[in-house]
């Protein structure tokens, strides 16, 4: 037997690698397509909103209470929600309030909220905010 002859009789013709090479080049150029317009759409077609937070102050109000301050960046008509918490000396969360932020017609503007305490606190911080 020849080496043709084994060719032939395991398909190993090149006809066979042809079609092997176009159909791997075909499922490769589909699946680059794919992810290329997954990346458009994602990228230019959603929306992009965009929220900061930065810490102004915080000042005590009683041994059980402390005032936050802080900035709030966001553009305007969107509601935003906020975790502020309060620490004591030892850098421990003493305190945490979840603060509903309704819209305003300014892209920044400062707040303040009252987070009550477990134990005298010396320090309140904005944690995080999100768009709800």
């Amino acid at each position: 037997m020849s080496a043709t002859d084994l060719d032939q009789r395991y398909g190993r013709t090149k006809g066979h690698s042809r079609r092997t090479r176009f159909w791997a080049i075909g499922t490769a150029a589909v699946i680059v397509l794919v992810f290329g317009a997954w990346a458009v759409w994602a990228g230019l077609f959603q929306p992009t909103a965009s929220i900061e937070s930065t810490d102004v102050g915080n000042s005590a109000v009683s041994a059980d209470q402390i005032l936050v301050r802080w900035e709030l960046s966001t553009d305007p008509g969107r509601t935003a929600r906020c975790a502020v918490q309060a620490l004591n000396q030892d850098f421990g969360i003493v305190g945490w309030k979840i603060v509903d932020v309704p819209p305003a017609t300014v892209r920044s503007r400062t707040l303040s909220t009252v987070v009550r305490t477990t134990e005298p606190a010396v320090s309140g911080l904005i944690y995080r905010c999100w768009l709800p």
